[in-house]
């Protein structure tokens, strides 16, 4: 399998990298819209800004590749937020695959501290990204963010912090977690895996 990593301006790329190697898949990291085309699978990872982001990604032509995209694409982290339609972070039009807006968590309370960072429960599971976690116990990993997409019709996960919010999102081939399932023990481990089995 030829898994293929996209390569822009944004922090935290090789400890997902590094999540796949575990798995056994040597993953390309990559801007080139060819191998990102002639890939099996994507991912779509990163912490950074949505404005800064989305610049590098137009000025070389990324963001129309990655909307063009028919194999199972995974974004991660800001990677989800730039999925959607737009950005409160830096005002900004994003690729628009998840018909929804990114909006910035706003504390109500003296204990919401912004950004949200640790580990949260998800909750309401759809899609086989979570295939094989039981009705049982809800499954925990790892957050660090300051934007959330609301609940919405691409919703196939959800948590809480301030308020309830999509944890994951799906529509079509496209695939996206606001975790860091790379920094989530054996639960994110599950979950790449099942992206790769997808």
């Amino acid at each position: 399998m030829k898994l293929a990593i996209v390569k822009y301006n944004a922090g935290n790329v090789y400890s997902v990298v590094n999540a796949f190697k575990r798995l056994g898949v040597e993953p390309v990291l990559t801007d080139n819209a060819d191998e990102l085309q002639r890939a099996d699978r994507i991912v779509f990872p990163g912490q950074g800004e949505a404005s800064s982001a989305m610049a590098y990604l137009r000025e070389r032509g990324l963001d129309k590749v990655i909307r063009s995209l028919r194999q199972p694409v995974l974004g991660i982290c800001i990677g989800q937020q730039l999925l959607c339609r737009h950005s409160e972070e830096g005002d900004v039009d994003c690729i628009g695959v998840f018909d929804a807006d990114v909006r910035r968590f706003q504390p109500q309370q003296h204990g919401d501290k912004v950004p949200c960072m640790g580990w949260n429960s998800l909750h309401d599971l759809k899609s086989p990204l979570y295939h094989g976690f039981d009705a049982g116990e809800p499954p925990y990993v790892y957050f660090v963010h300051s934007y959330y997409v609301p609940i919405c019709q691409h919703t196939i996960a959800t948590s809480n912090y301030v308020l309830p919010y999509s944890a994951s999102l799906c529509k079509d081939n496209f695939y996206s977690c606001q975790f860091h399932p790379e920094k989530s023990g054996a639960v994110g481990e599950k979950i790449l895996k099942n992206f790769l089995q997808i």
